[in-house]
């Protein structure tokens, strides 16, 4: 009789464990494994996905996507993954290949791709180039989020109903920020609405919220600046009198700090306003390391220094 005992004990463990074991397996299969290039559209992935995504965000804080090269680490978990969600508009221009070769395999999204052209803005400099810098209009950024829900939908139709849910409640949350946005910049004389920065990545930023945006280099980081156009930005701020200028976590500091002394050095007393986070976020698990978090760090920086 205890021998009996002890022999079905065994059978019931083991049969316990092998069904713990297939339902382990069957909620890693039903886990999305996603990569996304840059954490603004990691965080939407996070947040439309929720438990049901295992995101990995390949750029991190102080990362420059404009000059990023993939590491054969990057190309490994692209490898593994179910779905690759990048920007394009050439952000991430150094792994246009890499992406070509993952499409063949799998869902590799440029969610700028997926939007409609109306709502993407042109490079002033040249007018053949979209800007890629989307998610400085929040509104714009929106379509984003429509673009990563309708995306997870395809790729697992039998949680459609939690990624619509997720979506729902992210927009709303999307929505508040814009009005923050809003009342905050109402706090700066409209005179003194000038955003001046190393790099042209706020241009929808200036279009959405009415700002006149200057900065030293073109879209990408890989644009030289010249002399000369250190002294015309010197020229701008002398002129019009604006009293702050932003670096960006990002880029070098160096040409914005030589506008600074040449207005210095004219006798206009400017100062630097503060850090801008413009292709890269906060550190992870901070509210800067969030979309949302990042943005108003930025617009509560912006206001505090021009108004």
């Amino acid at each position: 009789m205890k021998k009996f005992f002890v022999t079905s004990t065994l059978v019931l463990m083991i049969v316990l464990m092998v069904a713990c074991s297939e339902v382990t397996q069957t909620n890693e299969e039903q886990t999305i494994n996603v990569v996304a290039t840059i954490a603004q559209i990691g965080d939407v992935v996070e947040n439309v996905g929720g438990e049901h995504v295992n995101l990995t965000s390949l750029m991190g804080p102080g990362t420059d996507p404009h000059m990023y090269n993939a590491v054969q680490s990057d190309i490994d978990q692209m490898d593994q993954a179910d779905i690759i969600f990048y920007n394009g508009l050439d952000l991430e221009a150094q792994m246009n290949d890499v992406f070509a070769q993952m499409q063949a395999d799998k869902p590799t999204i440029a969610v700028t791709e997926e939007m409609p052209e109306s709502l993407l803005l042109n490079d002033p400099d040249n007018p053949a180039v979209y800007d890629p810098h989307i998610w400085f209009d929040v509104t714009t950024f929106s379509h984003v989020v429509e673009v990563v829900k309708d995306q997870l939908i395809a790729l697992d139709p039998d949680h459609e109903e939690d990624y619509q849910q997720n979506y729902q409640d992210y927009m709303g949350d999307l929505e508040e920020l814009n009005e923050y946005i809003i009342d905050r910049i109402e706090e700066i004389p409209e005179q003194s609405r000038v955003l001046v920065t190393a790099h042209d990545a706020f241009h929808y930023f200036g279009e959405a919220y009415g700002f006149e945006v200057e900065a030293l280099q073109g879209l990408s980081t890989e644009d030289d600046y010249s002399v000369q156009d250190i002294q015309d930005v010197v020229d701008l701020v002398v002129d019009r009198e604006i009293n702050a200028l932003f670096i960006e976590s990002s880029v070098s500091d160096r040409s914005i700090n030589a506008v600074k002394e040449g207005a210095q050095s004219e006798g206009h007393d400017i100062e630097i306003g503060g850090e801008l986070y413009s292709d890269a976020m906060g550190e992870a698990d901070t509210e800067e390391g969030t979309y949302i978090g990042m943005f108003k760090a930025n617009i509560d920086t912006i206001v505090d220094a021009l108004k």
